[in-house]
């Protein structure tokens, strides 16, 4: 075992993770080009990853590896930390838990990794307990994929992307996102972009332009909105507004993009759908140009 994967052990079994991250920033976010320091203070508080199941099995194989995925550009990494694996017929079970290491703000680098790794269990053990029940009823074919992908790795922000897909006849997607300022040592949540409530208004009206835009010019995409230029009583047209935390990402353009989860705003076919939202759109509402721009 080297020194990483020691430090990163050690900080699991020895920092008591907490019910919810609650970090508070101190540190004020700047308006770069007025030089003049903004009052909101954001709040990282990281929502626990949907964990939906519907069934599985397996005699566990437990595995520990360094399988480290693209290192970042200063000295923060994304390590493979442990694996749950199982393959056993008609029952399937792959699942990563991510570890970062090196990050500076060590407080919240134990939290989230223990978070990932707590999670990951809870999922492992809903999979056997799905596994017994099925079995006992009969079995059945039953699969959980669960596993992780940097979306952004710039000198300043670091996105993680994890996802959960199930299959229990169909398939089921999640995905949630933390994003990390490397150089703030702070995580960031959609709220704390903004100077009020106002962004849930105006991206949700971005989304729907843009997802009525799709539609128009490509017939094979499908969204369930309503399109104020066509009669429409389709019920399954439900989509108003995103949620005040939905679930989001910066992209490496320091663009603002909005996620949705497989059926959350359009038919399993689609899968997940993301949507980057133009600056121009948000920049009256935003604390400081100092993520998005």
């Amino acid at each position: 075992m080297n020194k990483e994967m020691e430090a990163l052990m050690k900080e699991y079994n020895e920092i008591p993770i907490p019910s919810q991250l609650d970090f508070v920033v101190k540190k004020a976010l700047k308006q770069k080009p007025k030089k003049r320091i903004m009052t909101k203070v954001a709040v990282g508080v990281a929502a626990a990853a949907a964990i939906f199941i519907g069934g599985i099995n397996a005699s566990p194989t437990f595995a520990m590896t360094m399988a480290e995925v693209p290192v970042l550009k200063n000295v923060v990494k994304v390590l493979t930390f442990r694996e749950f694996n199982v393959d056993e017929e008609t029952y399937k079970a792959d699942i990563k838990v991510p570890a970062i290491n090196n990050l500076d703000n060590k407080e919240l680098q134990s939290t989230l990794n223990q978070k990932y790794l707590k999670e990951s269990e809870k999922l492992y053990q809903q999979f056997q307990a799905d596994m017994k029940d099925l079995k006992e009823s009969g079995g059945g074919h039953l699969g959980v994929t669960n596993g992780y992908e940097v979306k952004t790795d710039t000198d300043q922000l670091l996105s993680i992307g994890r996802y959960t897909v199930n299959t229990v006849g169909s398939s089921s997607t999640t995905f949630h996102f933390d994003t990390i300022d490397k150089k703030g040592k702070l995580l960031i949540t959609l709220p704390s972009l903004f100077k009020s409530d106002a962004y849930v208004d105006l991206i949700s009206k971005e989304i729907t332009k843009q997802m009525i835009t799709q539609m128009e010019q490509d017939s094979s995409l499908t969204y369930w909105v309503k399109n104020p230029n066509k009669e429409d009583n389709n019920p399954l047209n439900t989509f108003e507004k995103i949620k005040p935390d939905q679930n989001f990402y910066i992209n490496k353009n320091n663009k603002l993009v909005i996620s949705f989860d497989k059926y959350e705003v359009a038919p399993g076919y689609m899968g997940i759908v993301e949507f980057v939202i133009p600056t121009d759109v948000l920049k009256d509402t935003l604390v400081s140009n100092e993520y998005i721009k």
